[in-house]
């Protein structure tokens, strides 16, 4: 099985699909990744679909079921052939339990949410799906119940009753030592516009490369991060909103301009200056080859998110209130920057109670 690029027609919006062994695609999922293209769900999100539900289709293939009438225990079973070895999954050899699991925790969450919302598309569509699968409650306040929904006892359930236990990663973050490294390598003002750009708003690089001149107020010392389709695939994931940015940055910006940019004709800030095709979008992968060199120039093994992460700590441990950190990044809630960021130290516990008074004054004596 292969997962494909396609270009819808008319649109020019790419997307992909999984084609079987035949080179024939998978119907019900190239409906199911056709309509998340259709509902502005990003390229990457699709393609990371599709993959995960190739491995399901390879799975119930394998296994010879229909995927209509999987179960419970066929989930359970796809779980398990997930962390075998290649020639495990195809029978070849036979694997001892001590055997390390080829996949994270991570990945089997994340291809069991694929293989859920495959089937809550295929259920709300009125495909019979199994009724251990999904199941659509009349009356009330209704909705998709997926797996297990039999012992809720009437009571509404949404989310996946298959999970592992995924242990929790602290976000990587640079010091400021680490970031002045990471710039000071920098040999062009593009790229180190580039990077002052990420430590300062704490935006993915996705969006960072996406920007136009037009989003970049440099009166108002504003950066905005739009929603829109780009020519390097480059995509604001979590919508628009304004980043307040300093000085300094508008600087750079307007040295980046004078010195290198020049009368290049393109609204795109980042932009082929120094090699073929000139003048182009800034792709994602010139974007990580830069961080290839720099990272071989500099001894330190990052990537363009921890200056996300590192942005959205050093607020939080400035005393910014979390929702206005929320906002920042673009999160679509407070719990999700809480669930993300709730690492800070006892040390900056500490730092927080003492600035407080908490610490320092008391009601009481002991």
């Amino acid at each position: 099985m292969l997962v494909h690029p396609v270009v819808i027609p008319g649109s020019g919006i790419r997307s992909w699909t999984v084609l079987g062994d035949d080179d024939v695609p998978v119907v019900p999922v190239d409906r199911f990744l056709a309509y998340l293209t259709d509902i502005g769900r990003s390229p990457n999100t699709v393609k990371a679909y599709a993959h995960d539900l190739k491995d399901y289709w390879s799975f119930i293939g394998f296994r010879f079921l229909d995927w209509r009438e999987a179960r419970l225990e066929d989930v359970g079973e796809f779980v398990a052939w997930l962390q075998l070895p290649p020639e495990g999954r195809a029978g070849e050899v036979a694997v001892l339990p001590p055997v390390t699991a080829q996949v994270t925790a991570s990945t089997v969450n994340r291809k069991l949410a694929a293989v859920s919302a495959f089937y809550a598309h295929q259920a709300r569509s009125g495909a019979g799906v199994g009724d251990l699968l999904a199941a659509w409650k009349a009356g009330g306040r209704g909705g998709w119940k997926p797996f297990l929904h039999h012992v809720t006892k009437g009571e509404p359930y949404r989310g996946r009753a298959i999970a592992l236990k995924v242990p929790r990663k602290l976000p990587r973050i640079l010091t400021v030592a680490e970031v002045q490294a990471v710039l000071d390598a920098c040999t062009r003002l593009r790229d180190r516009f580039f990077f002052a750009v990420l430590h300062e708003t704490g935006c993915r690089a996705g969006e960072v490369l996406g920007l136009r001149h037009e989003d970049i107020a440099a009166a108002e010392r504003e950066i905005t991060v739009a929603a829109r389709e780009n020519a390097n695939g480059a995509r604001a994931k979590s919508g628009g909103r304004t980043v307040p940015v300093g000085g300094e940055l508008i600087r750079l910006y307007a040295d980046y301009l004078h010195e290198e940019y020049g009368n290049t004709g393109s609204d795109f800030v980042f932009i082929n200056l120094f090699a073929e095709p000139r003048g182009q979008a800034w792709s994602y992968q010139a974007a990580y080859d830069l961080v290839l060199r720099l990272r071989a120039r500099t001894g330190l093994d990052f990537g363009p998110h921890w200056f996300r992460h590192s942005a959205a700590t050093r607020w939080l441990r400035d005393g910014v209130p979390v929702e206005v950190v929320s906002t920042l990044l673009g999160h679509s809630s407070v719990a999700v920057t809480s669930s993300v960021y709730g690492h800070l130290t006892a040390e900056d516990a500490r730092a927080a109670l003492e600035k407080a008074g908490w610490l320092t004054g008391r009601e009481v004596s002991w």
